[in-house]
């Protein structure tokens, strides 16, 4: 029977609330509603989920006719999406799964209840279930107990569990290293066993799968734990190395993943170019950049996100090689071109002296302004009788760092620098 409320309406209510009212309509049409996997589990270790997924066992049919306007995106398995006060909320029907022929996706389903709905699940930890009106735990798998050892566990038989969904390799990595979790020895077997398996994965969910890993703040032990467990070389599509991940480490817990994968990449030895126990050395550009594309492809960045990884590693290498010997002008060229900031940061994290020296150095900088509009202009040149061409940009260019390095203070006498320049 239809309800009241199946829309936004009001100020937007929090994850848990909304997951609150939607299983409690679906409980008062006479179905069982429960709050379901990473809620319940970040709940128990002290944290605030993101959201709040209900799993019941109304079938996507039923769903609808307690929400006429829920979206099915994943009606064959079960999966309908309820909007509420501002908030989406995941219902999915208790299902048992049937076999996995393409490693990632069950190939039929069975609509069941709770207990088979957990032992179809990944981890004892995602496998548990809460009671949204009486606080109870409902644990068919012993993921309470795990949760309070600090252990991962595959629920059921590992290798069947890791087989299904070959992704499940690097997820057990994220988990454990996001709640400092210990790999239970016969999941961590089977890890090991499953490893050359994920080059048949999507290159695209291997690398989303990394960026969540490399976003988070425990992204060092993540990192550590790709590479230890042998996951490194099917994930990175690099050879496996005693990899140097004190960059990692040393980054701030807020570093954006772009900073992550360039300190992981600098850690890695590449065909000799790049040694990880000599924090100065610096790769050339061409080198760099082409294994920048290499990663770009194993993990499917973006545009924007290889980019910003070019830029960073070049930046670096600039900054390393030209800082101190640069005057102003081209100092402030530095700071102000793309991926300086992250060049700086993976200079903090090697502890670079010439990280300090920039530090020291970029306060003046910044207040006497880093990319001032310039003085002078193209069009100022062909007042001056100039004729446009190559010639424009070198005096153009001079100018400017006359300007940046204050050898000229004001338009009359960049006017008076550009006509010498243009005429020498």
């Amino acid at each position: 029977m239809p309800t009241r409320g199946d829309h936004d309406h009001g100020q937007p209510v929090t994850p848990r609330a909304a997951a609150t009212w939607v299983a409690r309509r679906l409980r008062e049409a006479g179905f069982r509603a429960l709050f379901a996997g990473g809620c319940v589990r970040d709940a128990l270790l002290g944290l605030e989920p993101a959201d709040h997924d209900v799993a019941t066992d109304a079938t996507p049919e039923a769903v609808r006719r307690v929400f006429p306007r829920a979206i099915g995106v994943g009606e064959s398995f079960g999966v309908m999406l309820v909007r509420h006060g501002g908030r989406t909320v995941e219902v999915a029907t208790f299902r048992a799964d049937g076999s996995y022929a393409d490693g990632r996706r069950p190939d039929t389903v069975r609509f069941s209840d709770d207990r088979e709905d957990a032992l179809r699940r990944d981890f004892t930890v995602n496998g548990l279930f809460e009671d949204p009106e009486t606080g109870e735990i409902i644990d068919h798998v012993g993921g309470r107990a795990d949760l309070a050892a600090g252990i991962l566990r595959a629920i059921g038989d590992p290798d069947t569990r890791l087989a299904e969904d070959r992704l499940r390799a690097l997820r057990a990595v994220r988990f454990a290293a996001r709640f400092s979790l210990a790999v239970d020895p016969a999941t961590e077997a089977a890890v090991r066993r499953v490893a050359r398996d994920l080059r048949a994965v999507s290159r695209e969910r291997v690398g989303n799968e990394l960026r969540r890993m490399l976003a988070h703040r425990t992204r060092a032990r993540a990192a550590a734990l790709v590479e230890d467990l042998g996951l490194a070389p099917a994930t990175l599509l690099e050879p496996s190395c005693a990899a140097d991940l004190s960059r990692v480490a040393a980054l701030p817990p807020g570093a954006p993943f772009e900073e992550a994968l360039a300190a992981w990449m600098l850690g890695r030895p590449h065909d000799g170019r790049i040694a990880p126990s000599c924090a100065g050395d610096v790769p050339h550009a061409d080198d760099s950049r082409a294994r920048c594309l290499a990663w770009r492809d194993a993990l499917v960045l973006s545009n924007d996100e290889t980019d910003a990884l070019v830029a960073m590693l070049g930046m670096r290498a600039r900054v390393v090689e030209g800082w101190a010997p640069a005057d102003r002008a081209l100092r402030k060229r530095m700071a102000s071109a793309p991926g300086f900031a992250g060049a700086c940061a993976l200079l903090v994290s090697e502890g670079q002296g010439v990280a300090a020296r920039v530090a020291s150095d970029l306060p003046a900088l910044r207040a006497e302004g880093l990319r001032p509009a310039p003085f002078v202009t193209g069009d100022d040149l062909v007042a001056l009788g100039m004729a446009p061409g190559p010639r424009f940009k070198t005096v153009l260019d001079a100018v400017y760092d006359l300007q940046l390095n204050g050898t000229v203070a004001d338009r009359p006498a960049a006017l008076e620098a550009a006509k010498s320049l243009g005429t020498a």
